[in-house]
């Protein structure tokens, strides 16, 4: 790619010359380049031409994470021979380290690689995260046992197995923020259409990704269950290995975003300039603040000022009207753009810490849901049994589903009552997950309330008794998760999208080791109270029951503190640059993200 005031010089180019630029549709002004550096043809680059690549590679992965995932306590219970409540912590663990590596891998993608680099990275790693797992199961000497059944595994084995996923949590660490950054990347929000179709992206982006989920709890649990894990390794590291191809295939489409460094320094130059100027007084209008011209404005749009959070403003405050930027230092006096960054940053720890308990219910879903389908009655006829996690398939058709009529039916209805481009707003929509999930926990409850009595009854119950509650919260996904990841894509800095994605990442990261430490506390107060824990050696002698009620209380808290934040909440808005004013001949504008 091109160095970024050679990159600027040719926008500043088409800028001046109006027979560069004839049709105000031929190119693309948001600081993105083609695959040989250049300014890229919208006719040939970018929106879902580009995307389909992109969610193709993203099917891979969903397939081989929740292939993995959703039957990983049972591979610990049954292979490795460890307790219920030593596997639950176990996939917590490793499930909360694959959804905080994404911090780091979007921090690397946004300041040093770019994105695509970063994607072709960590899939790398991911490949060979696959092929060890895959021989760990395969060849021999690896193998957990040296006979069918055995009391305790080998320690090699172990070693392996555990290097091997954790390996792939590397590789979703890069994976996951850079490539659905990159895949947002790939439309234009100063086009209105492409804006449009932007916002559909992350709802189809979803759905390619459910279809994994779909296909990694059914077919690949399948094969795990009646062929065994290495077959399952074998297809996947296959899979992976032919949509890393498919990937690559897409490169000339693509539309680039060069790294820019590091995201922080800016903030951080804010936050020092804030405090040297804490004893200034402010201006009688923050016209008098400091910004740039937006025609010197070649990287990221400009923010109109806040009144949130003004102590930052004094960052702003130019201290002699003869000194510029460059007398007084980045760290001495920063634009009001850069001071609007850090607001939004600062401003969606809250929507960050209120998110978690949603993630907790989620969580529920992988470990404690998948561990209950094995204690039910799983046939189908006579002769088909069920495996016990192809039952999370239903969390993800109830995804697809309410990802469908949203986009297609609520969003185009909601358009016209409520004047929003969107329908209804990004934490409306999160909020609206958020009461799926406490719905979830009280029909989970309520089931397996009902599942202890038929057990000390001794009568079997049918397995799609837990249908509901993993649709329920598959559901929620379809607000609360979309919403989640197009909110912290959409609402920080424009150098920060792949480290956006990571925060939402996070989440799912933070709330799966708040589940573990969840499960501690409450092991530990029950069996200290009455003697006998909630978390019993299985299922029959536990009272799961009475821990999805405490999650369900934790939730109806939270989502209270939520709805109080989110009225409150100031959303991203946002300049139009000059550039973008010459093709779309409208002046200065300002667009709200609400």
């Amino acid at each position: 790619m091109k160095p970024d005031h050679q990159l600027g010089n040719k926008r500043k180019l088409f800028e001046d010359d109006p027979k560069l630029n004839k049709d105000n549709q031929t190119w693309v002004y948001d600081s993105s380049v083609d695959h040989k550096g250049n300014l890229p043809l919208r006719a040939s680059t970018g929106v879902w031409k580009s995307s389909l690549f992109i969610i193709a590679i993203e099917f891979s992965e969903r397939l081989s994470y929740f292939g993995i995932a959703t039957s990983l306590v049972i591979y610990l219970t049954r292979v490795l021979h460890e307790d219920l409540k030593t596997a639950a912590r176990n996939v917590n663990y490793w499930t909360g380290v694959t959804t905080l590596m994404p911090l780091l891998g979007g921090f690397l993608a946004d300041a040093y690689f770019g994105r695509f680099s970063t994607v072709l990275i960590s899939t790398i790693i991911y490949l060979l995260g696959l092929s060890l797992l895959t021989m760990s199961t395969l060849v021999p000497s690896l193998k957990p046992c040296g006979s069918e059944t055995c009391e305790e595994p080998r320690k090699l084995h172990e070693i392996l197995f555990f290097t091997a996923i954790y390996l792939i949590s590397i590789g979703t660490g890069g994976h996951k923020p850079s490539l659905e950054s990159f895949g947002a990347d790939q439309f234009d929000d100063d086009h209105p259409e492409e804006r449009k179709q932007k916002m559909s992206f992350f709802n189809w982006w979803n759905s390619g990704l459910c279809a994994g989920v779909i296909f990694g709890v059914t077919l690949i649990v399948y094969v795990q269950d009646r062929v065994g894990w290495g077959m399952a390794g074998v297809i996947l590291s296959s899979v992976m290995a032919i949509s890393l191809a498919i990937f690559l295939l897409g490169r000339p489409v693509y539309r680039f975003r060069a790294p820019l460094g590091s995201p922080l320094t800016p903030l951080l130059q804010v936050i020092v300039a804030a405090f040297r100027k804490r004893n200034l007084d402010y201006p009688p209008h923050s016209s008098h603040l400091y910004e740039v011209q937006s025609s010197d404005k070649f990287q990221g749009r400009l923010l109109f000022h806040t009144k949130n959070l003004t102590f930052l403003d004094k960052a702003a405050i130019i201290e002699d009207t003869d000194n510029s930027e460059g007398k007084e230092g980045a760290w001495r006096l920063a634009t009001v753009t850069r001071v609007e960054e850090l607001k939004l940053v600062l401003n969606m720890i809250p929507i960050w810490i209120t998110s978690l308990p949603f993630s907790i219910c989620v969580a529920q879903a992988s470990t404690f849901f998948v561990k209950q389908c094995g204690t039910l009655d799983r046939k189908i006829g006579n002769k088909f049994i069920i495996p016990a996690s192809s039952m999370y398939c239903s969390a993800a058709a109830g995804m697809i589903l309410s990802v469908a009529i949203y986009d297609k039916l609520l969003v185009p209805l909601l358009r016209k009552t409520t004047g929003n481009e969107r329908g209804i707003s990004i934490l409306q929509r999160i909020g609206i997950g958020m009461i799926f999930s406490f719905t979830t926990m009280v029909v989970a409850a309520l089931v397996e309330r009902k599942r202890l009595i038929r057990t000390a009854e001794a009568m079997s119950m049918s397995v799609f008794w837990l249908a509901p509650q993993f649709f329920i919260i598959g559901i929620g996904d379809g607000f609360a998760l979309v919403g989640l990841q197009e909110y912290f894509y959409d609402q920080v800095p424009d150098s920060m999208r792949s480290l956006g994605i990571a925060f939402y990442l996070s989440i799912n990261g933070a709330a799966n080791f708040l589940s573990s430490l969840l499960i501690t506390i409450a092991d530990r107060i029950t069996k200290k109270s009455s003697g006998k824990s909630w978390f019993g050696e299985d299922l029959n002698s536990s009272r799961l029951d009475n821990f999805y009620w405490l999650i369900a209380a934790i939730v109806a808290v939270d989502l209270c503190v939520y709805v109080f934040l989110a009225r409150r909440y100031t959303y991203k808005s946002v300049q139009k640059t000059t550039v973008a004013d010459c093709y779309d001949g409208k002046g200065p504008d300002a667009s709200s993200a609400a």
